[in-house]
């Protein structure tokens, strides 16, 4: 029997001819999801997994028809705001395109929580509360602590944690455990918790933090090997302990290279400061209008306006901070530049995931060590992976392709005077 066998007859036309065939996170998700239990979802980037919780909410509100009332039955939690009205507008495309095939369904309304909200808006939904609430960690926090947005939270059935690996490793997720057990206590009912990241290791550990103490909780790994495009760049000046003025403009001219090479890139770096600044070179190589910035300190209407551009392919390139790791949809991105170590395999191949964001598509990305111990730390992730060093161009005597000599071997073997062949590895995350 097809898993969409028991969804509403409008949400299996929609789904078929907008998406074909359910992806393995899809298939083996539905059923546990609709059976209410608390599951977490391990699959690749652009696998679907985010539809896959949504979807099987989604459609328990369309089929209650006229008996819809105005309560919040579904919450989403992101750790970015940015992320959390990327999530908004995809919802409501689908949701309007089900609705159009179908009179007679009822309207699901979704609404965004977060710092970045107007004050009207947060009057608004406290009057006329949303079916899916959309919200950060924090903001969820504050909802828990007044009595409007205690209102609406008390009438919650399911919770969506997004991006969950990005949350489980330090103090944020410790205050969203403490949130979640709150809304439990609130609600006055289990609560179905759905869990949903690309790089979570180990899965058990994570399905203990999702479900709470004395909670079981279903594991649905489909995998996270997938096929990557890597290579680390390295200057043609010898690297130190400290990124010397001449390596930054050598940097800068082949990261300019790189961008003119493709049609759009996401650059990301490990500081405010340092994405202003690498945005500011890049603009007077490329053109002013050609790359933008993109990190929490600027204004909602300035990021969504840097998103928007390159999404519509009127910038080639964004320098961001973490802003714009998780899973944010800003259109094909054909390049990930990470400028200096990420401290973390785990958050390197999220950032480089971001390119090829679709089924059948290959994340592309390169690393730029900035000093010796970042190469050393790059030579880490390169054996993470499972068939070979990460993917190198032959070494040329040209200035040009010096960039890609293979400075840090990351087999057991001596490197030699013989050519890197291309190709690309599956990296286990």
């Amino acid at each position: 029997m097809s898993s969409l066998a028991a969804f509403h007859p409008a949400v299996q036309r929609w789904f078929a001819e907008r998406l074909g065939e359910p992806t393995a996170p899809q298939r083996e998700g539905w059923p546990l999801i609709r059976e209410g239990r608390n599951v977490l979802i391990a699959a690749p980037t652009g696998s679907g997994k985010t539809l896959a919780a949504f979807l099987s909410a989604i459609d328990s509100l369309l089929q209650k028809g006229s008996d819809l009332t105005d309560e919040t039955a579904v919450l989403y939690v992101s750790p970015l705001r940015a992320l959390s009205n990327d999530v908004q507008k995809n919802l409501q495309g689908p949701l309007a395109e089900i609705r159009a095939a179908d009179e007679s369904l009822p309207e699901v309304r979704v609404v965004v929580r977060t710092g970045d909200t107007p004050s009207s808006q947060r009057t608004a939904m406290a009057k006329r509360p949303p079916h899916i609430l959309v919200t950060t960690p924090e903001s969820l926090y504050l909802l828990l602590t007044s009595d409007g947005g205690r209102r609406m939270l008390a009438t919650v059935r399911t919770v969506i944690v997004d991006e969950i690996h990005a949350l489980v490793r330090d103090k944020r997720g410790s205050h969203l455990a403490l949130s979640l057990e709150r809304l439990e206590a609130l609600a006055g009912h289990p609560l179905q918790r759905v869990g949903l990241s690309a790089t979570q290791k180990p899965l058990e550990d994570v399905a203990r933090f999702l479900a709470g103490t004395g909670r079981t909780c279903d594991l649905v790994d489909a995998g996270t090997f997938r096929d990557l495009d890597l290579g680390i760049e390295v200057p043609p000046s010898p690297l130190a302990t400290v990124c010397s003025h001449e390596q930054w403009a050598e940097i800068y001219e082949r990261i300019a290279e790189l961008v003119r090479g493709h049609r759009t890139t996401l650059v990301f770096v490990n500081t405010r400061k340092m994405a202003e600044r690498i945005a500011a070179q890049l603009s007077k190589l490329l053109g002013d209008d050609a790359v933008a910035s993109h990190h929490g300190s600027l204004s909602r209407v300035r990021r969504l306006d840097a998103e928007e551009r390159l999404e519509a392919g009127r910038l080639r390139a964004i320098v961001a901070t973490a802003s714009l790791e998780l899973g944010i949809d800003i259109g094909d991105v054909d390049l990930v530049i990470q400028v200096g170590a990420t401290r973390s395999i785990a958050t390197f191949l999220q950032r480089v995931g971001r390119s090829g964001h679709a089924l059948r598509k290959t994340p592309k990305g390169r690393l730029f060590p900035l000093t010796l111990d970042e190469l050393v730390e790059a030579a880490a992730w390169g054996r993470a992976s499972s068939t070979g060093p990460p993917r190198r161009r032959p070494p040329s005597t040209s200035s040009r392709n010096r960039w890609w000599r293979p400075a840090c071997p990351t087999s057991g073997r001596k490197s030699s005077s013989s050519s890197w062949r291309e190709r690309p590895g599956r990296i286990a995350t």
